[in-house]
């Protein structure tokens, strides 16, 4: 999971100053897995502060020209990652298409929506990675529509070990924009969190479900 430190602390300030990231140490958050966490990550509301929408977009496009070079589509994950994904498509001049979590129940049945075609490559945009479990239905429906994807890049990463081993397994590239740590780093910086809960927010990262207990 390559990333850019400069880069990850300008993300991760903005993140906080939107207030797109949340983190609470004495009231933990509870995922819909049932997990609880002292960090709660919300970035749609990226799409509502165009200095930030723009700046992240920007970043998205340098990260795919530099790392992925040419590039046939750009896939954004439903629903999270489906605005953004067609910003940075846009931007590039390349068409974009989402891929949902499951087959449509109706119509015409599709995982994929929009124009894709076997032996394209791809890049998959994400807005968040936790397991990486979502993620990936995104990166085997592409391939099992005989897509070339050179990868996926995730605005943040928790950097669970879990999601690192799910890629890895998948043999999928994943690059993010930030991570925990730097934002746990700008967040102490900022006085938004204490240096007594550091420990507390590295635990939980290295045993979610034990910290949950």
């Amino acid at each position: 999971m390559k990333i850019n430190v400069d880069i990850a602390k300008s993300v991760s300030e903005y993140l906080l100053q939107i207030k797109a990231i949340k983190l609470d140490v004495a009231n933990p958050f509870t995922w819909a897995s049932g997990i609880k966490s002292p960090i709660y990550c919300d970035n749609r509301l990226i799409l509502s502060y165009p200095t930030v929408r723009t700046y992240i977009r920007q970043q998205f496009v340098q990260l795919i020209t530099e790392e992925y070079g040419s590039v046939d589509v750009i896939a954004g994950v439903a629903t999270g990652a489906i605005a953004i994904g067609a910003l940075v498509a846009q931007e590039l001049g390349l068409p974009f298409v989402y891929i949902r979590s499951s087959q449509k129940a109706h119509g015409l049945s599709n995982q994929i929506e929009g124009k894709i075609e076997s032996g394209q490559s791809v890049v998959v945009i994400e807005d968040l990675v936790s397991t990486g479990k979502s993620s990936l239905v995104a990166v085997r429906a592409l391939r099992e529509a005989g897509c070339n994807v050179k990868g996926m890049a995730a605005i943040f990463t928790y950097d669970l070990p879990i999601a690192k081993a799910n890629f890895e397994k998948e043999k999928c590239d994943l690059l993010t924009l930030a991570n925990y740590d730097n934002l746990v780093r700008k967040a102490v910086d900022s006085n938004y969190i204490s240096d007594s809960d550091i420990h507390k927010l590295v635990k939980w990262r290295e045993n979610p479900q034990e910290w949950s207990k």
